[in-house]
């Protein structure tokens, strides 16, 4: 379960990506192979499920009829259920205070909306995480796709929001339809709508503090660019902050979204358009989002995240792509306004990088990525040895 040692920041140019050697060092990253059998990898999720203070990994894979989870540090497998048909997207948190998380689950997909039933199920444990859990079925909602936490209630009560990747009568490639936008508040699991308001694919979802109330709101980036759903006295809000991609539709918008913090400005990061190849970074600017692209050298990307895993008190981008030259990337600025970025490779072609999630999974303080291949069908998580010494000269 061991690796080489990656540290070399392979460059790129598009107009803010640096090509001068780096002015401080970056973060050196170790790997470590957990599984290599995932057929059709899809997302990681790490949690604890064990109740021991360390986050486990649950692994995703839409070629697979049974979920696993990967117990922390030995990382043995283990069952959740079987008998699973179209796994999509998950996520775990403990609504009942017993210590082990709950999975909520989007299962049936297909990306052809008429033939996608959309199954949301509700896995728990029963007592031992290690024996298979109990499943529930909780809603049909065609394409649902993406599932995240949000603490939108009051005292910080969550509910599971679930993000279908288009409209129940869409039909690709424009996928023309409104495609709702819905969460589910636990006990009772009933469908609540947020919007349906976003047209075409909704395909990226991020949930963030984002007017610091203490409540969650939430990020999309669909073929309309990126919004903000505020939840208000009234109900929710949307904000639009940007149209993303300018190419046309059905090549319009976004396909991810993420934020990020240097030191105390804030930014946003995407990949664009859907599946795309760009890395966009959005700065502050007066009253909008000053769109720069930074990288449009991706093979159809489908990982975004943001971490300061140097400890400069600036957060770097994660990104990856799944197509053809299969990299996971860490993009970091050379300044606090974000003017310039530098690109590291974190995965250079041996998994093809469907999702990719940050945790620290050793206890050592530092945040550490775990990442699952599709075409790959592999498992790594990449351990985070701190800041490595700058080197000189072009890096390669």
């Amino acid at each position: 379960m061991s690796g080489n040692l990656f540290t070399a920041a392979a460059l790129g140019w598009m107009g803010v990506l640096a090509a001068a050697p780096p002015p401080a060092p970056q973060a050196a990253f170790r790997p470590h192979t957990i599984a290599a059998d995932l057929r059709g990898g899809y997302q990681v999720v790490p949690a604890d499920l064990n109740r021991d203070r360390r986050p486990d990994l649950i692994a995703l894979a839409s070629g697979l009829s049974e979920l696993v989870w990967f117990e922390n540090p030995g990382w043995q497998r283990r069952p959740i259920a079987g008998g699973l048909r179209g796994m999509i997207n998950l996520a775990a948190r403990d609504t009942d205070g017993d210590g082990i998380p709950e999975i909520v689950l989007a299962s049936e997909f297909s990306m052809r909306p008429r033939e996608s039933a959309g199954v949301v199920l509700l896995l728990k444990a029963q007592g031992d995480p290690r024996l298979p859990w109990s499943v529930k079925e909780i809603d049909r909602l065609p394409t649902s796709h993406r599932l995240r936490w949000a603490a939108v209630g009051p005292r910080g009560a969550a509910a599971a929001v679930n993000a279908p990747l288009a409209g129940a009568a869409a039909d690709p490639p424009d996928y023309r339809a409104s495609v709702p936008l819905v969460l589910y508040r636990p006990p009772e699991w009933k469908r609540e709508v947020i919007s349906e308001e976003l047209q075409g694919v909704l395909h990226g979802l991020c949930i963030t503090d984002w007017n610091r109330d203490g409540r969650d709101d939430v990020l999309t980036a669909s073929f309309a660019g990126l919004d903000l759903f505020e939840r208000t006295a009234t109900g929710w809000r949307r904000t639009h902050l940007s149209d993303g991609s300018p190419e046309p539709w059905p090549r319009s918008g976004a396909g991810e979204v993420a934020v990020g913090a240097l030191g105390k400005r804030r930014f946003l990061a995407s990949i664009e358009p859907w599946h795309g190849n760009q890395v966009v970074v959005y700065l502050p600017e007066q009253d909008r989002w000053q769109r720069r692209p930074i990288d449009d050298s991706l093979q159809e990307g489908h990982v975004l995240e943001t971490a300061d895993f140097d400890g400069d008190g600036r957060q770097e981008i994660l990104a990856g792509f799944r197509g053809p030259g299969r990299r996971v990337y860490i993009y970091w600025a050379e300044d606090a306004r974000g003017q310039r970025w530098r690109r590291q490779t974190l995965e250079d072609g041996g998994l093809a990088a469907a999702g990719c999630a940050v945790a620290d999974l050793n206890g050592d303080g530092r945040p550490d990525v775990a990442c699952i291949g599709a075409a790959t069908a592999n498992l790594k998580w990449y351990e985070n040895l701190g800041a490595a010494p700058a080197r000189s000269g072009r890096l390669q």
